[in-house]
């Protein structure tokens, strides 16, 4: 069972960027963690990350042909302005968890909202990298993959 984990702009710089808020694990950290906490749960993770909004609505929109069965999404800023990533979650209608490395809540004002926690399977958010693990095991549970 196939499961797509979409990255939003600047994730590619995990790892420098801003670790006191981030923390200091790489993109590529995060996706080799979820590949094999992936596999207790018989579940193949393929990982995208792009810096432009339409090339993750492309993604998101592609998913079902390859055999995708849930997504877990860490939209970075554009879970506070993205109608479109909203929208297209919800027409390929595949269950998604959506994930934030830190406590958006905690931060400042217009983060507080995501367009995309109202039709979420769930939300995970404020523990760093352990965010994506926690949402991935919450996707499972969702896929049947996991009690």
């Amino acid at each position: 069972m196939k499961v797509l984990v979409v990255h939003g702009p600047n994730l590619n710089l995990l790892g420098s960027r801003e670790t006191s808020v981030y923390g200091n694990a790489s993109l590529s950290d995060i996706d080799f963690s979820l590949s094999e906490l992936g596999k207790e749960f018989g579940l193949e993770i393929e990982s995208f990350q792009h810096n432009h909004e339409g090339a993750l609505v492309d993604a998101i929109q592609e998913a079902p042909a390859k055999g995708v069965k849930g997504i877990l999404i860490n939209p970075a800023a554009y879970g506070h302005t993205s109608i479109a990533l909203r929208d297209a979650l919800l027409a390929v209608g595949l269950p998604f968890v959506e994930v934030h490395l830190s406590n958006i809540h905690a931060r400042e004002e217009f983060r507080h909202h995501t367009y995309l926690s109202d039709v979420a399977a769930g939300v995970v958010l404020g523990f760093g990298p352990d965010s994506y693990r926690l949402g991935l095991r919450g996707l499972a549970i969702k896929l049947g993959r996991a009690g």
